[in-house]
């Protein structure tokens, strides 16, 4: 059986595509709110009229993937256990993903506080979910505990 650092192909591909419809779920309803709605404002001159909502999903699964991969490689330089492990790999994950995105669009945009606020903390809860949906199912089969 194909594996990468010992965990089957299989599952890294069944639980990274299971993450992007997390993925997915949470960009809907994070992006979509009423808030959300409100304090990204400033970007309907520029946004298209309707979602483009295939290419979008195509896009999450596509990074669930890719994250699933990457928490697999480098698990071994994750200290703790698996919670742990997914808390940290999420951390990470919100600082190049969101933390980088919001300091871009600082530079770039005329944004609010507030919105730079709620991209920020709205992707920290997404990431820290991700980090510890991979860290729950992207586990040695030795490894028990969570904590």
């Amino acid at each position: 059986m194909m594996s990468i650092r010992g965990m089957p192909v299989v599952r890294v591909v069944a639980v990274g595509l299971s993450a992007g419809l997390i993925f997915a779920i949470a960009d809907a309803l994070l992006n979509a709110n009423g808030l959300a709605v409100r304090l990204y404002a400033l970007y309907r001159p520029i946004a298209r009229e309707s979602v483009n909502a295939p290419l979008g999903l195509a896009f999450d699964l596509i990074s669930g993937l890719v994250m699933a991969i990457l928490f697999v490689a480098l698990r071994p330089s994750l200290s703790g256990k698996s919670l742990m492990r997914g808390i940290q790999f999420g951390l990470i994950a919100w600082f190049f993903r969101v933390a980088m995105q919001s300091a871009s669009q600082v530079v770039m945009f005329p944004i609010s506080a507030g919105a730079v606020a709620y991209g920020l903390s709205s992707g920290l809860a997404e990431m820290l979910l991700l980090g510890i949906f991979y860290g729950a199912l992207l586990k040695p089969q030795e490894e028990v505990a969570l904590f």
